[in-house]
């Protein structure tokens, strides 16, 4: 691997990493900088890894302007068995960015051409003022000022990080008037912002089964429910071969996890309308406000370039271990699923995963089966037309099997959803022919076999 337009080698930390930062910064697909690394691509290692790295944090968010706290990383690794340090850019949407001795002028502003960051022309650099994003949630005043934080606080301090009284600076949650600004306001104790999580019946929008919502509280303890409640949802399917159990998820966690992440740091909230998520039978969908960032092609992401929208829910999110390495997302994704699951439009990105194509076959082509045992043997011969159910209707159904005088507030507790949830599934089973009711609201349920 040699130098190139993304990536820099430094033998050891010096005066001009802000240089090079800024070139970066400024560069439309961001890059990395490895200290540790001679001109050569020798590995010969830094004596001092931690020491260093504290030094480069601090020089980077005291040297370079505008802010560019949530536009890099700072990671130890091993090469050659020995310590480099990692430092990955990405592309800002402040441009230009400049070193702050220097101000806004050649001698302070740089860009990345090929391998060397050049000073950028005075042109240049006023023609990218003129373009600067003016209406970023950082800048944005928050309509109340009278906000509280002590649930941010608490997820700070459970991951040994107490916030000092300095915190709406550090975090960058003032305006240039040192007023709460619209991150402030996302990450406060209470706010407007909900997060809709909503599960229907079917394959489209029609029967709504369940609409939960995760809101009116900090963003941190929104995007940490709808986690937990993806989770739940995320059940596994258990198959014992001759050989070994195998444990097959609905979707794939890690990719799950990224992709509600992404869609929650990377959404934008200047039009007060947050992400959503849905699930149906054969899928979830993952909906959030935002198109591909200015600059950006659509194979640069997918490739894993960053250009952060929400700078600073990032660092928060980064403090929290919510979030990795920049740019890190995407590819995790694309480990598990393919780039037709994503689609842009002018101003919405909607990931679609379908279900593991093993768990879909198992749920709706043998085990439920009109006329079949549930949890019998895959790929069993039952004749009969095959009548699809859902992941909740088969489980449903064999609570009926197992207790057939069960009502629908029992059946809601027993599955953890609501009783009009219950009575739906209980409607569709009897539409479908499984089960039939005999003898009014003092009898039982009848399982058609």
């Amino acid at each position: 691997m040699i130098e190139s337009n993304r990536i820099e080698y430094k033998q050891e930390l010096t005066d001009s990493l802000e240089k090079e930062v800024t070139a970066f910064l400024n560069y439309k697909e961001g890059g990395v900088i490895y200290i540790g690394i001679n001109k050569n691509g020798r590995t010969v290692g830094v004596i001092d890894s931690d020491g260093d790295q504290l030094k480069i944090k601090d020089r980077l968010k005291n040297n370079i302007a505008s802010s560019c706290l949530g536009l890099f990383d700072v990671v130890s690794e091993k090469k050659d068995n020995l310590n480099i340090i990692k430092i990955i850019v990405a592309s800002g949407s402040e441009k230009p960015y400049f070193l702050r001795k220097y101000g806004m002028t050649e001698k302070g502003s740089f860009i990345r051409i090929g391998a060397a960051s050049e000073p950028m022309p005075q042109k240049m650099i006023d023609t990218l003022f003129s373009k600067r994003t003016r209406n970023s949630i950082g800048k944005i005043k928050s309509n109340h000022q009278n906000l509280s934080f002590e649930q941010l606080k608490i997820y700070y301090e459970a991951g040994s990080k107490k916030l000092n009284d300095k915190f709406a600076a550090n975090l960058e949650l003032l305006n240039a008037d040192e007023q709460y600004n619209y991150v402030a306001y996302l990450m406060s104790d209470k706010n407007s912002n909900s997060i809709k999580l909503a599960k229907y019946s079917g394959l489209n929008r029609v029967n709504l089964i369940e609409n939960n919502e995760y809101g009116y509280e900090s963003l941190i303890k929104a995007t940490k429910q709808v986690l937990d409640k993806l989770s739940v949802e995320n059940k596994t399917l258990t198959r014992i071969t001759a050989k070994e159990r195998i444990e097959i998820r609905f979707w794939d966690p890690i990719a799950l996890r990224e992709a509600v992440i992404n869609a929650i740091v990377h959404n934008d909230y200047t039009n007060e309308v947050p992400p959503k998520f849905e699930i149906f039978d054969d899928r979830i969908e993952i909906t959030s406000t935002c198109s591909l960032p200015d600059g950006l092609s659509l194979e640069e992401f997918f490739q894993g370039f960053s250009i952060p929208r929400n700078k600073e829910i990032m660092r928060i999110y980064k403090d929290l271990d919510l979030v990795e390495q920049l740019g890190s997302g995407i590819p995790r994704i694309l480990e598990s699923y393919s780039k037709e699951c994503f689609k842009f439009t002018e101003h919405f990105l909607r990931m679609s995963f379908p279900i593991h194509k093993e768990i879909e076959d198992s749920l709706f082509n043998d085990e439920v089966k009109k006329g079949g045992s549930i949890g019998g043997p895959i790929g069993s011969p039952i004749g009969g037309p095959i009548n699809r159910l859902t992941y909740r209707q088969v489980e449903v159904l064999s609570l009926l099997r197992e207790s057939n005088t069960l009502s629908k507030r029992e059946l809601g507790k027993l599955l953890n959803i609501n009783v009009s949830a219950a009575q739906a599934h209980i409607d569709l089973l009897k539409e479908k022919g499984y089960i039939k009711r005999i003898g009014g609201t003092r009898g039982y349920w009848q399982i058609i076999e």
